[in-house]
């Protein structure tokens, strides 16, 4: 996994040093400050994102965390939230009395609910310093612009889409030349 970390800091960083260049000689000052801006910032809350699901998910696997169940495929699981359609269920003769059918179903609910810590558990690669840093850089950075009057929103938002669309092409390709090994 550092080795493609490393291949995508360095595809990143050569595009960006292509976007500087093409930005000096086709935009001027107010593309250089727009694409510098949009692409640090974009690649802050990447680079975060990439950590901070890292770190949950080492953090699962060292304490034995699994959240998926697999007993399930995932089309029934869509189609058929609720089991509904099972073909293990074998029908009774007698009709069950409807108060004890909501009291078992209110109970199964209460079962399935989430406490305060285990969502707080799940939220924390969402809450994390790394991504909630990230994204003040982009706010102050869009901020600082817009009060300079530098803000060119195309040439911003080209730079905002590089990073991602790189880091995603550099995932599937290292994922095909890894699987046709």
């Amino acid at each position: 996994m550092k080795n493609i970390s490393i291949k995508i800091l360095k595809v990143l960083l050569f595009v960006d040093l292509l976007l500087l260049l093409g930005s000096l000689f086709f935009g001027g000052k107010i593309w250089v400050f727009n694409t510098q801006i949009g692409f640090i910032s974009a690649t802050l809350i990447m680079i975060a994102s990439v950590i901070s699901y890292r770190r949950m998910v080492n953090t699962r696997v060292e304490h034995g965390i699994v959240t998926m169940d697999d007993s399930k495929d995932v089309i029934d699981k869509l189609e058929d939230p609720y089991d509904l359609y099972s073909e293990e269920i074998t029908e009774s003769e007698e009709e069950p009395d409807l108060v004890e059918v909501v009291k078992e179903e209110r109970k199964k609910l209460k079962q399935n609910r989430r406490s305060l810590g285990q969502t707080l558990k799940d939220t924390k690669a969402a809450l994390s310093i790394y991504r909630l840093g990230a994204y003040a850089v982009l706010i102050l950075g869009f901020m600082y612009l817009n009060r300079q009057g530098l803000l060119h929103i195309p040439s911003y938002l080209l730079a905002l889409s590089l990073p991602p669309m790189i880091i995603v092409i550099m995932l599937v390709t290292q994922k095909e030349n890894h699987s046709q090994d």
